[in-house]
C-alpha cells in the first residue's frame, strides 16, 4: 500500500532531476570548469556508501605529493556561507564530515560552502591550493569536475533499487555515464570472478570510465575523551559493549561489533543526528543498565565528532565511550592502479595551471 502510494511521487520526482539533467546537458544550465584540478566524491543513492573514508584516503594520498583542499556543504550545519574549518570548530558550525577531516588532517584547509563555484573561487584566491576535492558533489552540477568519482554500496546494488521516496536512488542509474571512475564500497575481502563479471556485466563500463573494489577495514578503538579513559577495550568475544551509532547504514558496523565483541546492546538513531538532551539521558540509562558488566560504549569516528561537544554525558560514561576508526582498502592490488591514475591527473593538470600563472605573470 504504501509503494503504491509513493510511486506518483517518484515519478514527479525522477521528472523533475531529468528536466534539471536535461537542462545541464545542453547547456543552458551553466557548469563552471576551473583551471585547477577538481576531483569530486558523490554517489547516486542517499548516504551510507562511505564518502568520508574515500574522501581521506585521496587527502592521505595527495597531501604527499600537492597542496590539497577539501570542500563541501557541510551537511546539517547551521551557519550558511563559506567557512574555513578549525581543529576546534563547532560542528553545528561546519557539520560532522569536514571536522572530522580536520581533526585527522590538521594541515590540510578543509573548508564549506552550500555554493561550491563560491568555494572554489575563494580557496583559489586565498589558498592557490594544486587540487580541490569536493565531497558529496555528484548531483552538484554547477561545478565540472576533472575527475567524477562514483561510490556504490556493494549490499545495495542500484540496479534492483527506485528513485526517492519510493527508494534510495536520487537519479536514474544511467547517470552513472557521468563517472569517470566507478567504486564499489563495502565489499567483502573476497569477490569470485563470477561476481565481479555480473557486477561489469550490469555496470556496463564506458571507454573512459575505470571500475574499482574497495572494503572498510576497521583499526583498534580509540577513546572520545582521553584524559578520562583508565582502560582500553580490546576486541575480543569476553568484551561488553554497547553499540552507539548515528550514520546512515550501520549494518556493516553492527556485522564487525557482533564478529568481534559481546554485542548486550545498541542505540541507534538517524544520519548526521543532532544529540538532544533527551538523547543523552536515553544513552546514559542504557549505559547504566550494563554498567556493572564492565561495558564498553562503541561508536562511529562520526558520531566521535559530535559527541565529543557533549557536555550531558557523566565523567563515567565518558570514561567507557570509544570510536572505532575506518579506512578503506582496494581489493587485489587495485590501489597502484587507483593511485596512478589520481596522482597522474593531479600533477599533469596542476603543472598547465602554474604555467598558464607563470605565462601571465
Amino acid at each position: 500500500m504504501i509503494k503504491i502510494l509513493l510511486y506518483p511521487l517518484s515519478v514527479i520526482y525522477g521528472l523533475v532531476v531529468y528536466i534539471r539533467n536535461m537542462l545541464y546537458d545542453t547547456k543552458i544550465f551553466k557548469s563552471t570548469e576551473f583551471e585547477i584540478p577538481v576531483i569530486s566524491i558523490g554517489n547516486i543513492t542517499v548516504g551510507g556508501t562511505g564518502k568520508t573514508p574515500h574522501t581521506e584516503y585521496l587527502v592521505e594520498l595527495l597531501k604527499k605529493h600537492v597542496a590539497v583542499v577539501t570542500l563541501s556543504r557541510g551537511y546539517k550545519r547551521k551557519t550558511k556561507g563559506f567557512f574555513r574549518v578549525q581543529e576546534t570548530s563547532n560542528v553545528q558550525n561546519v557539520g560532522d564530515e569536514p571536522l572530522q577531516i580536520k581533526q585527522k588532517f590538521p594541515e590540510v584547509t578543509v573548508a564549506v560552502d552550500e555554493s561550491r563555484v563560491h568555494g572554489i573561487q575563494q580557496l583559489m584566491r586565498d589558498d592557490n591550493p594544486d587540487v580541490i576535492l569536493l565531497d558529496d558533489a555528484f548531483q552538484h552540477r554547477k561545478v565540472t569536475p576533472g575527475i567524477n568519482i562514483l561510490l556504490i554500496d556493494y549490499n545495495r546494488p542500484i540496479e534492483e533499487d527506485h528513485l526517492l521516496p519510493l527508494g534510495r536512488l536520487r537519479e536514474r542509474i544511467h547517470q552513472r555515464h557521468r563517472a569517470n571512475i566507478i567504486i564499489y564500497t563495502k565489499c567483502p575481502d573476497e569477490i569470485t570472478p563470477i561476481t565481479r563479471r555480473i557486477i561489469m556485466k550490469n555496470v556496463n563500463l564506458l571507454p573512459y570510465q575505470s571500475l574499482y573494489f574497495t572494503t572498510m577495514i576497521y583499526a583498534e578503538p580509540e577513546a572520545v575523551f582521553p584524559d578520562l579513559v583508565q582502560t582500553k577495550p580490546e576486541l575480543t568475544n569476553t568484551t561488553k559493549a554497547i553499540m552507539l551509532s548515528g550514520i546512515a547504514n550501520p549494518a556493516q558496523f553492527r556485522g564487525y561489533l557482533h564478529s568481534n565483541v559481546n554485542l548486550l546492546d545498541e542505540i541507534v538513531f538517524s544520519d548526521h543526528h543532532n544529540f538532544t538532551k533527551k538523547d543523552y539521558t536515553q544513552i546514559e540509562n542504557i549505559f547504566q543498565k550494563h554498567k556493572s558488566e564492565n561495558t564498553y560504549l562503541l561508536t562511529t569516528e562520526k558520531d566521535a565528532v559530535r559527541l565529543r561537544f557533549s557536555t550531558e554525558l557523566s565523567d563515567e560514561l565518558k570514561a567507557k565511550l570509544f570510536y572505532i576508526p575506518v579506512k578503506i582498502h582496494f581489493l587485489d592490488s587495485e590501489g597502484k592502479s587507483f593511485n596512478k591514475k589520481i596522482v597522474g591527473y593531479v600533477k599533469d593538470n596542476r603543472s598547465n595551471r602554474r604555467l598558464h600563472q607563470q605565462n601571465n605573470w
